[in-house]
């Protein structure tokens, strides 16, 4: 190989095996005696091909997402000017090759391959090409590339939220997470996931911060977890249990392989911040969707339908962004639990998600039935009760939508305010959804305000409490 060199991927355009397969099939159907020819032995093998040295590249192509070995045209053609000036022989430039679209634009390291090993050992490289661009591609909200996480399905998508203080960021008052783990569910016949009962959850409060800490400007409400039990830990112990969780979730780490767990948040950039400031380990091969990043992408390649902002009446631009708040409702989520509590946002988030990458077999959790003043339950050792939180009915959206026929987020929409007096969905006991102990919630009787049953025996509640548990 040659010195190190950097090139501009622009113009690296020709898969290099491919060149030597097009004019293979060139000399094929033009019954062209090529063995016989001076120069044939330049075509005996790939090997023999390569002695020419090519000037090469390794590149991802922007639309498969598949790493390749690339040259330039100019490349061939010096080839075939070579064929000419020592041989005497016209070779045409063949328009059957392999073109790739280089999804880096950054520049590219320049290598010259003139024999078979050279070629092999560069070609051992672009798993690793590949998984860099992978990264990429998710963190931009590439809708082709993250369709394809979720169709495998062999990936535990993990949705993360943390509350900080609004005086020092790095002041975390909770953590929330949701996931759902898609090759365990799949493995049991469970699949599609239903969110309220396939999601494993949690909810921890930080005790220092538990009544003393409060934000104004944007105020949070940690006691209105609605999925679960809120869990009240120290800010020492935070760091631990969040670890424990995305260890329990994650593969190896590998520089050729990603990773089986994909991060997914409404925030990426602070989030990532406060995992590093708690020195959280993440592994190098992890993919993150940043889910309003996802839906801008979404609605820019026309996948979302038309929508006006509801401010100014003017249609949505294609470069803006919706908050959490504002994809459910575009979804027609009702809002019958406080957002800026974690454990709603991080459950929230992943619900969003998983609407908008598989919308046909995805529905919003029906309205949460709530007991007679809507109380909410708090230990007495934690202080007196909250404030009621504002956000139990949807409020008017910043954007919103029209008619959305041929919208890939078509939802049936439920108001918040209205009350069907049967489920959104019916489930059988015998739902194959039920099989899918470690990510499912018991159901005999109807959920309370935080999602639980309370008519179920004490044993078999015992038995899935220990499966249940993230």
């Amino acid at each position: 190989m040659s010195d190190f060199h950097l090139v501009d991927s622009q113009g690296w355009e020709y898969d290099l095996q491919s060149v030597y397969a097009a004019y293979m099939g060139y000399f094929q159907l033009n019954a062209i005696p090529w063995y016989e020819r001076s120069w044939g032995y330049l075509f005996n093998t790939f090997e023999d091909f390569l002695s020419f040295s090519w000037p090469v590249i390794t590149a991802t192509d922007a639309y498969t997402g598949r790493a390749h070995i690339v040259t330039r045209m100019t490349s061939i053609g010096a080839f075939v000017k070579m064929i000419k000036t020592r041989f005497g022989d016209t070779l045409p430039l063949v328009d059957n090759v392999m073109k790739v679209h280089p999804f880096e634009t950054h520049q590219r390291h320049l290598r010259t391959i003139s024999d078979y090993p050279s070629y092999k050992k560069l070609h051992a490289t672009l798993r690793a090409v590949h998984l860099s661009a992978l990264k990429a591609r998710i963190r931009l909200g590439e809708p082709r590339a993250i369709q394809e996480l979720w169709d495998l399905p062999d990936k535990s998508f993990l949705a993360i939220d943390f509350e900080s203080s609004e005086r020092n960021a790095a002041s975390v008052l909770e953590w929330g997470y949701a996931v759902v783990r898609c090759g365990h569910l799949d493995a049991l016949g469970a699949w599609p996931p239903i969110p309220e009962e396939n999601y494993r959850r949690g909810h921890y409060i930080v005790s220092e911060y538990a009544d003393r800490a409060r934000n104004k400007s944007r105020p949070t409400f940690p006691w209105q977890y609605a999925f679960g039990e809120s869990q009240v830990v120290s800010k020492a112990k935070m760091p631990q249990i969040i670890q424990a969780v995305i260890s329990s979730l994650a593969s190896p780490d590998s520089e050729t392989q990603a990773n089986s767990l994909v991060l997914v948040t409404h925030s990426a950039t602070e989030d990532l911040r406060r995992l590093e400031e708690m020195k959280i380990k993440l592994p190098h091969n992890l993919l993150i969707i940043d889910v309003p990043i996802y839906e801008g992408c979404l609605f820019k390649a026309g996948l979302r339908g038309a929508m006006l902002d509801a401010k100014t009446g003017l249609p949505r631009q294609p470069s803006s962004l919706l908050s959490l708040r504002n994809i459910l409702h575009s979804l027609h989520v009702p809002l019958d639990f406080a957002l800026h509590n974690s454990g709603n946002d991080a459950f929230a988030c992943l619900l969003v998600f998983q609407m908008l990458v598989d919308p046909k077999n995805t529905q919003a959790p029906p309205p949460r039935i709530k007991p007679t003043g809507m109380a909410i339950a708090r230990s007495a050792t934690h202080g007196s009760l909250p404030l009621l939180s504002p956000m139990l009915t949807p409020p008017m959206m910043a954007v919103a939508t029209m008619s959305r026929s041929l919208s890939a987020s078509n939802v049936r929409h439920v108001d918040a305010m209205e009350r069907p007096t049967t489920p959104l969905r019916s489930r059988s006991p015998t739902s194959p959804n039920r099989l899918s102990t470690g990510d499912t919630y018991p159901t005999a009787g109807a959920p309370d305000e935080e999602g639980r049953t309370n008519d179920i025996p004490d044993s078999l509640t015992s038995k899935f409490t220990h499966a249940t548990i993230g």
